[in-house]
């Protein structure tokens, strides 16, 4: 009995502290998001920031055409509602599939619907308005302009899928196109909704410093996550090949029940 407790705690106690992380890091996020509401009404009335949203909705105007509009909007629809659950399912899959593990599934899923609600409470509360649709290409948008939800949300999912792709492989090669193709995407992502005028820069550069914050505390979560398992002697975390420990321990559980009656029936017999 002590044995199955010893085994279950040491089960429990790595996920419980990347759980409690990441709730209590998610908190913090949704805080932060509605802290940009009290940050906004002193940004854009003061010269701090918002002072860079008309000259670099201006520059966007000058540098558009009917072939680069098309473009940009084809980019951008990959980071909106439809194109972004879509593209992180096919890469969490994918990563999911290589390493035979659950974790881009835990991580990249928890963090997206972190990400979304961080977004929609964001945006409900500052209420702030999108550029005229004289200054924006169509279509057309008319949800509240702040915080981005195509940079935050676009933010997360890709970080994340390069650390795992990181972890994943060793290559140097590899790992510095992941970074390098991920951090080219992000930016580009978040530049395209201000080329278009569906959102001012500071709505991305908010979208920007939300989602690396929160990719922060949910890798942090992750080696925190890590470090407990090695301190409690768990070994590898779970994956296809390896079984949880709760798994092993009934299966531990039931070869002792059978060992124990087989010796009675021996004894039995010999007695």
């Amino acid at each position: 009995m002590d044995t199955l407790r010893d085994r279950l705690g040491i089960w429990f106690k790595p996920y419980a502290a990347l759980v409690l992380t990441i709730l209590v890091g998610g908190v913090i996020i949704v805080s932060l998001a509605l802290l940009g509401a009290e940050v906004y009404d002193n940004v854009v009335d003061s010269a701090g920031l918002a002072n860079l949203d008309k000259p670099a909705l201006g520059l966007a105007e000058s540098l558009r055409s009917p072939g680069l509009d098309a473009f940009v909007t084809g980019f951008t629809n990959i980071g909106g509602g439809i194109g972004m659950p879509i593209l992180a399912s096919i890469l969490t899959a994918w990563l999911t599939f290589v390493g035979r593990t659950w974790r881009p599934l835990v991580l990249i899923g928890g963090a997206a619907g972190v990400s979304i609600m961080a977004t929609t409470f964001g945006k409900k509360l500052v209420g702030r308005t999108r550029p005229d649709h004289a200054d924006a290409v169509p279509p057309y948008e008319d949800s509240p302009s702040f915080p981005s939800g195509h940079t935050l949300n676009t933010t997360v999912v890709i970080s994340l899928v390069v650390y795992l792709t990181c972890l994943q492989f060793q290559t140097m090669v590899v790992r510095v196109t992941a970074i390098t193709a991920g951090t080219l995407f992000i930016i580009a992502m978040g530049l395209s909704r201000v080329f278009l005028g569906h959102h001012w820069l500071t709505d991305v550069m908010a979208g920007w410093l939300l989602g690396l914050t929160w990719v922060g505390v949910v890798i942090l979560a992750h080696r925190l996550f890590h470090l407990v398992r090695r301190r409690e002697h768990a070994g590898a975390a779970p994956s296809f090949d390896r079984p949880i420990v709760r798994d092993v321990v009934a299966e531990e559980v039931h070869g002792a029940g059978k060992d124990h009656a087989h010796g009675t029936h021996n004894k039995d017999t010999t007695g």
